[in-house]
């Protein structure tokens, strides 16, 4: 891919402007690719508010939507590069110099900062366009010692030298195009590679659908799973990722991780051998603050090890909810004070939230949904007062009216 000086120079005049008004009005400008200039602008919009650090950069070329839609944001592509430069520091029985080896290069976001943990860095992409905008943006981005490649990773996986780290992000859409979840129907499947990667490189990092259940998938590994981390940012979570070695494992440990906040435990620590029920709140235990875990810790239902970590009870087994006396410390989710509890008589509903006119209401383990709920109760949504319906251990069901902590 090539552009040339008039298209460079429109993008750079326009690219704060609304790219369909553009595209009506724009014209034919001489000299200039209009198609690819839309492209260009639209592409830099996204990395404006995904990928900061590549906006700053003039020089990079940007792919088509659908690539700029699929690619890592900077917060999950820096978790990876954290990752991976802890890998690179463990080199004892690598070989040397150290070597990333990503064989689903796509636009080359997660490669990018993970290169930069590596003394050798190659790039593995079948897309000859977006190998050509690689070549170019690696340079740009101050990876002189990045390699590009054109090649199916499978291909390229049977003939390469060992390497310390090998990274692949399988395609999730089908032939057609459609979304696809399941391991074996990516591309490449990394299953069916697994024994070739292991007989290329010790460890192993795989990006993974966060639709995919975690237990079920590091199962599917057979035992070669050392780590699982649970990414997300802004509360939704984005992705699974697994770090694979040659190494068996009977419990890998579990990360999970969103924007700041992270909690780590074992499978061994998530099971609690007393029973979940010792881990709700005893009559008497003074509800003054209510926590609501993050996205990644909801996916990886850790609640037991949530519980005896931060000293806090669980509403109910399946209220997904926390309550402490005291204030909790860096809970990994949002903190709110507790203003009142009610059953649902009406009466005490009534005295609960009358002065009420509008609130944000959440549902746990509760018998109507969120819109039956606000009608029955005849509040608007918004406000400050926070609504959480739910049922705790002894089956009641309760609205626990709270405030941000």
């Amino acid at each position: 891919m090539m552009i040339s000086d008039e298209t460079r120079a429109f993008v750079a005049a326009h690219r704060n402007e609304d790219v369909r008004d553009l595209a009506l009005h724009a014209g034919h400008p001489d000299g200039v690719d209009l198609t690819l200039a839309l492209e260009q602008i639209a592409g830099w919009q996204t990395a404006r508010a995904k990928l900061p650090d590549w906006a700053a950069h003039d020089d990079v070329w940007y792919p088509p939507h659908l690539s700029m839609e699929q690619c890592s944001s900077q917060f999950t592509a820096t978790y990876k590069e954290g990752i991976a430069r802890r890998l690179a520091a463990d080199v004892s029985g690598f070989p040397s110099p150290s070597t990333l080896v990503d064989l689903t290069g796509g636009f080359g976001v997660d490669f990018s900062y993970m290169a930069r943990a590596f003394e050798r860095a190659v790039y593995v992409e079948r897309q000859p366009h977006l190998c050509a905008i690689a070549e170019h943006n690696m340079p740009a981005l101050g990876l002189d010692h990045a390699r590009i490649v054109n090649a199916h990773a499978e291909g390229y996986l049977d003939a390469m030298p060992e390497s310390t780290l090998v990274f692949l992000d399988p395609a999730r859409r089908d032939t057609h195009g459609a979304r696809t979840y399941a391991i074996a129907d990516c591309t490449p499947d990394v299953l069916d590679m697994l024994d070739r990667l292991l007989a290329k490189t010790h460890r192993v990092m795989v990006k993974l659908s966060p639709m995919l259940d975690w237990h079920k998938t590091v199962d599917d590994f057979a035992g070669h799973v050392a780590e699982v981390h649970i990414v997300s940012t802004g509360n939704e979570c984005k992705e699974l990722l697994l770090v694979v070695d040659r190494g068996m494992h009977a419990a890998p440990r579990v990360t999970c991780v969103n924007d700041a906040q992270l909690f780590a435990f074992t499978p061994s620590e998530a099971a609690d051998p007393i029973g979940s029920d010792a881990r709700t709140s005893p009559d008497g235990y003074e509800w003054r603050y209510l926590y609501e875990p993050n996205a990644s810790i909801m996916k990886a239902g850790c609640f037991d090890a949530l519980a005896r970590a931060f000293d806090a009870q669980m509403i109910g087994p399946n209220s997904h909810l926390f309550v402490a006396p005291e204030p909790v410390a860096g809970f990994p989710g949002r903190s709110f004070t507790v203003e009142g509890v009610s059953t649902m008589n009406k009466r005490e509903l009534k005295a609960a939230l009358d002065d009420l006119t509008h609130a944000n209401i959440a549902v746990r383990n509760f018998p109507m949904p969120v819109a039956a709920l606000r009608k029955k109760l005849k509040l608007k949504d918004g406000g400050n007062a926070y609504l959480f319906a739910t049922t705790d251990d002894l089956g009641r069901h309760l609205v626990i009216r709270c405030r941000k902590a």
